[in-house]
């Protein structure tokens, strides 16, 4: 029981940070149709932002994760302006390797900078464990699912109830439509490509917190792809939904067989498109002819 107990949470904690990196790919999907391969790449990107501010900089924690997120944002509209935006109307695979370019780029670059050895991330949340039921719970996973449900709750609200959240709404529901009501396409294209930056950048420093801070991030956000197909590429909720079933099917594969962990949750992905091709929470697409 008490082994039951530490698995799902090490799975819930990893779920959560899914979740974050998840939201982002979601995001760009539903504002511009682009599928976003270079999202594990903004989790290590962030996370070597954060650490760049705290470490080399040595500015204080509310001035160095404000400069992160600025980064994040900046880095995520400057990729959508500069890149994206002059292949509007491309062909779906020639996005597909854009970005597949760019998460090579991206990783190249943080090599060049910080080199490849991993690096020690300033603890954010507390070390220790709790007692529960003979499992002696992390106190930094524990935290970092309660950090990951704040962010996605606010998220969620962001979405729900501001302007900018209805207009990104309206574009994922009708493009046509929402131009027609003056909404600007480059402007809520840009603002989800910021806020999946920020929200990867948020993964990654919670990952590297509980981890360290090296280039097995980006492998990390490769567990991304399971998530949102399994909740729905379209569905922000099913990505909180992928995020959790991924996470602890992830690690009870993993106590039970090491090194199963990937190979479980690709086989769960598989075995659910078979019954459900759209994802968990997915709208399915019928198209007339």
């Amino acid at each position: 029981m008490s082994q039951l107990l530490l698995l799902s949470v090490y799975g819930l904690a990893n779920g959560a940070i899914l979740a974050l990196a998840a939201l982002g790919f979601v995001l760009i999907y539903k504002a511009s149709g682009v599928v976003n391969f270079a999202q594990g790449e903004l989790l290590l990107i962030g996370a070597y932002a954060f650490y760049g501010a705290r470490c080399l900089l040595h500015l204080p924690l509310a001035l160095a994760a404000l400069l992160s997120v600025l980064v994040a944002a900046a880095l995520g509209a400057l990729i959508e302006r500069l890149v994206l935006r002059r292949l509007v109307g491309e062909a779906p695979i020639v996005l597909v390797m854009v970005t597949i370019g760019l998460s090579a780029l991206f990783r190249a670059l943080v090599q060049l900078g910080f080199g490849t050895a991993p690096r020690e991330m300033p603890k954010l949340l507390p070390a220790g464990s709790v007692e529960l039921a003979g499992a002696a719970l992390p106190v930094d996973r524990l935290l970092a699912i309660l950090a990951s449900a704040l962010v996605l709750g606010a998220f969620g609200a962001l979405f729900r109830w501001s302007r900018h959240g209805v207009a990104m709404r309206a574009m994922a529901d009708d493009q046509r439509a929402a131009l027609a009501q003056g909404i600007s396409v480059s402007r809520v294209f840009a603002l989800a490509w910021g806020l999946a930056a920020v929200s990867a950048l948020i993964g990654g420093v919670l990952l590297a917190d509980i981890t360290e801070v090296s280039q097995n991030l980006a492998g990390f956000g490769v567990l991304v792809f399971p998530v949102v197909i399994l909740g729905g590429l379209d569905s922000v909720p099913g990505t909180i939904l992928g995020g959790a079933i991924i996470g602890l099917a992830s690690q009870y594969a993993e106590g039970l067989c090491p090194g199963a962990s990937s190979i479980a949750s690709h086989l769960l992905l598989v075995a659910l498109l078979v019954l459900r091709p759209h994802g968990l929470l997915g709208e399915p697409r019928i198209e007339r002819v």
